[in-house]
This record gives C-alpha cells, structure tokens and sequence, in this order.
C-alpha cells in the first residue's frame, strides 16, 4: 500500500512541473563548484534535469572570438568539449554550426546586453548540440574563481507549478482580512458597549474613522483609483515617488496602531509621564520609534529584493489591517455597488487596455510592476534577462511579493516573486469586515457572516491560483473573490430570512445640509450598529 502511494505521489509531482526557459550553469573544479544563470529556448535544446544526469565537459574559454568560421582555431582543440564564444557578428546557429563541426559537444554564447535564445530558422534544425547564452560578466568570474581549468555541467531542473510561495501568500492574505474584519468588529463591539458617540451619523459609523455610505461617494471613490491609475501609467516616474513617501508615512501610521491595539489586548501598560504641561506615552513614544525606523529601513533598501519583501509586507499588512478598521462600509447595497465596480476596474485595466496601449501590455500590469521590469515571459517562449546590472527601477508598494522558493534556476538569473495587490485583500475584506459587524449587531451564534465570508474568500482565492497557474499568466484576483464573497454572504442572509437588515444596515438619508438624518419609513427597532 505504501508503495502504490508512494508511485501515486511521484506522479502527481511529476506532472506538476513544467520546463523552464532558465538553465543553470554549473562549473566545478577539483574542490569546488558556483553555478550561473543560463538562457536557453526548450525548442530547440533539450537539457538534463538533474544535476546527476547531465554531462560534464571540460570548457575551452573562446571569448576572444565571435567563431563565425574555423580560421584561428586549432583542429581537435575542441573535440568532446565545451566552448564559450562572443555574441555578435553572425548568427547563434552558425556558431553552434561551427562548433559542432569541429567537434565540440556544447556550446555556450556570452553576451553583454540582453539573454534572449534566438536563432536562423533554416539553420536551427541542423544544430544538434546544446545551446545556451550566459553573462558575459559571469565568465569573467568563473574565469577568475578556476583559473586552473574548469569542468561544466549545463541542466534545467524542472520547477513545481505549485510553488510554496503561493501557500504562503494564501496564509498572509486570508489572515489580513480575518484579522481586519475581526478588527472592525471588535471596535463596534466596544462603540456598541461604550454608547454611539456624537456625529456617529455623520459619516463616521460602526467602529471605524469613516463609513462608505453613499452610492455617489463610492462611485467618487473608484472614479478617483481610475485617474490615479492612469496618471500613474503616464507619470510613473515622477508620481512613483509620492506614493513610495505616502506609503512610507501611512504604513508607519499603520503599524503603530495595529501593535498599539496588540499591547493593549494583552494588558501592556502606558506608563504615561508629563513634559512642559502635556501628557506623553512611553509605550506609544517606543512603538512610533520602532515604527518610523521599519519604514525608513525599508524606504532606503526598497529595491534590494533578497530581503526587504520581509518589512514591505509587515508594512502592508498593517497598511490593509488599519485601512479595514478605519475605513467602514454601512450596509451590502454600498458593499455590492463598491465590489461591482472594482471588478469591472480591474477587469478592464487587465484585460482591455492592452487593445489600447502602444506595447498591448494591460495598464494594471504596467503601473503594478514597473515599466523597467524585465525578465518576464514574452511572446512565444522566449525569456529576456539583462545580461549586465542595471540601476534598479522603482516599483510601487502596492502588492504583498513572496519569493518563488522552488524556482532555482530563475532565481540565478533574477528574483522571481509571487505578488498579490493590496487591493485583492482590502476591497473584499472591507465586505469581511461588515459581515462581522453585522454579527455583532445581530448578535449572530458563532459569527455566521464572519465566518461564512472569510471561508468564500479562501475559497476566490484558491480558484485565482488555481486559474493562475493553468493559465500560466496573471489574473484579476477581483474577477473570482468579487462573486465568491458577494454570493456567500448574501446566501447567507437569505437561509438566515435577514436580507433586509442585511442589504439597508445603517439605513438613513441626508435631506439637505441643514437637516438630520432620518430614518427610513417603517424601520424597525433594529439600530444596524448606530442608526440616528
């Protein structure tokens, strides 16, 4: 039985991995070894994917030639080796012609700009050795690191579609919107007991700062994110540094309230002192300190990708957390209207705008990434990375990044991220949070709506990834959480017969600027959490 399981499991992981464009390089001595990134098109190479299974030839270092012909190089010189060569001055395919003429066993091309495999159509199928591009920058150090010879195995090993950075960024993005939503709750639960504060009708309801209760102010709302986007697409250079110092102050802010209501929770004292007749914290002074150096740290380091995704998802975290608490929204009509049109934003500046855009890439994918990002997939099964550093682009900390721990080979040649956007975690926890406050309201057993919504959002989730990897291209995470949560909260209001409650929540209507709210004809005693 174990055996059947085992041949099952073996299997199954098999058929999750996929070949890469991405090779390694793997250069040895009698005591040593450093691999490098390799580039190679899978079409017309065919690599070991295994360290264990690929062959080791002995490299001859040509890169004093492109070796576009035979002259200047010796007969038998190459024979059952390997060769690295120049790039430039004819094709890739005559080198390889070239060299395998002469009897090498592979070849490797250095380049100085972009590794990007290409080769003459009418030549590629005559190529029967392997063929792939390095940096030339990383001959250089090989050459430097085994000056008494060097021993190469090229192989691509196979990387799992499912890499454990997706489970990762599930577990973050579920816990932000279960936290924040419990959050939320949380403070009107306390309003609640502490007794509706004044001007809790006017436009600060529930437990947050300011509530979501118009229809025209949540078309405002995504009219604004809309500009903002396309702005950014058109300006991104000068206004991606704005949002980096906004990020950076608002994240701050975040962090300091979020460890602020932790220490409270677990009973931390104060410890209050009075300088020049005014009341000062020491908890609250420690935390603010604590508080600004994360985000300086990460505002210096920002572009260092090897461990600064730790604190900008720290600092986002908290960002979406403190968001989700402070900003409420009244009742499901708002929360239906609100989700209804950011799907549609992110769907049409995914999907639509490339027909519109002069390089057919989405604006959305444009403004998220960068416009300096570079090795991504392009068309057909090409891959392009630099092949020298380049100054790092600044990008917009606007998305949670775990790295692809599984994916080796690229992350030689270049960090390779899962990303999620803030959005994907605010828009639908906002819908989250009003089911708990909801529960609060109604005094709900065992937090029906809270618990119901949180379990549709895992599941949007899961069917995102799931699309993403069989797709093997981004999504609109909105296009699947949006219905995932909508349709389970509602359904839970139907079996629950509290639709009504549900869809009007804080129910009241503003006549003109000098008149009070009022309720609505017919309402009941239900107060929906703070009704005027």
């Amino acid at each position: 039985m174990e055996r059947k399981l085992t041949i099952v499991l073996y299997v199954v992981y098999m058929f999750s991995q996929a070949n890469s464009q991405e090779a390694i390089l793997h250069i040895s001595d009698t005591s040593s070894y450093k691999e490098y990134c390799l580039v190679y098109n899978s079409s017309w190479t065919e690599l070991s994917t295994s360290l264990s299974d690929a062959v080791e030839y002995q490299l001859v270092n040509l890169t004093s030639t492109p070796l576009c012909s035979r002259s200047g190089v010796a007969p038998g010189v190459l024979k059952g080796k390997a060769v690295v060569v120049m790039r430039g001055e004819c094709d890739v395919s005559q080198k390889a012609l070239v060299a395998q003429d002469l009897g090498a066993s592979a070849i490797l091309i250095a380049s100085k700009t972009t590794l990007t495999p290409s080769v003459n159509k009418t030549g590629y199928g005559r190529v029967k050795i392997p063929l792939a591009l390095m940096r030339y920058r990383d001959i250089v150090d090989a050459q430097q690191t085994f000056p008494d010879g060097m021993a190469v195995r090229l192989y691509a090993p196979l990387v799992p579609v499912i890499d454990i950075s997706i489970l990762i960024m599930l577990i973050l993005s579920v816990f932000t919107v279960a936290m924040g939503a419990y959050w939320s709750g949380a403070s009107e639960r306390d309003r609640l007991i502490d007794g509706p504060a004044v001007g809790d009708c006017d436009g600060k309801d529930g437990g947050g700062d300011f509530s979501l209760y118009s229809p025209l102010k949540v078309v405002i709302f995504v009219a604004v994110m809309s500009t903002m986007l396309v702005l950014m697409y058109f300006f991104y250079i000068w206004l991606v540094y704005a949002i980096i110092v906004v990020f950076c102050l608002a994240s701050a802010t975040a962090l300091h309230s979020c460890l602020d209501a932790l220490m409270e929770r677990v009973g931390c004292g104060s410890c209050n002192f009075s300088c020049l007749g005014r009341d000062f914290s020491t908890r609250s002074l420690l935390l603010a300190a604590v508080c600004i150096s994360v985000a300086v740290v990460w505002g210096v380091y920002r572009n260092e990708d090897r461990w600064i995704w730790i604190l900008q998802n720290l600092l986002g975290i908290a960002f979406c957390l403190n968001f989700m608490k402070t900003i409420t929204v009244s009742n499901f009509k708002v929360c239906v209207i609100l989700l209804s049109l950011l799907l549609l934003y992110d769907v049409f500046f995914v999907f639509i705008t490339p027909f519109f855009t002069p390089n057919g890439e989405s604006i959305m994918v444009q403004v998220v990434l960068g416009p300096g990002s570079t090795g991504g997939k392009s068309a057909g099964n090409m891959v392009e990375v630099p092949a020298e550093p380049t100054a790092p682009y600044e990008k917009l900390p606007v998305v949670m990044r775990v790295p692809r721990f599984s994916a080796r080979a690229q992350n030689l040649c270049g960090m390779q991220f899962s990303i999620l956007g803030y959005g994907d975690v605010i828009v639908p926890g906002l819908l989250v949070a009003y089911c708990h406050r909801f529960d609060v309201w109604t005094s709900s057993p065992k937090k029906i709506y809270f618990v119901s919504s949180t379990i549709a959002y895992l599941l949007g989730l899961i069917v995102t990834f799931a699309v993403m990897i069989m797709s093997k291209m981004g999504q609109p995470a909105l296009l699947y959480l949006v219905p995932f949560t909508l349709l389970s909260s509602a359904t839970v209001a139907w079996w629950r017969k509290e639709m009504r409650q549900f869809w009007t929540g804080v129910t009241y209507e503003v006549l003109d600027s000098s008149a009070g709210p009022l309720l609505q004809d017919g309402e009941s005693g239900y107060d929906g959490g703070g009704k005027c």
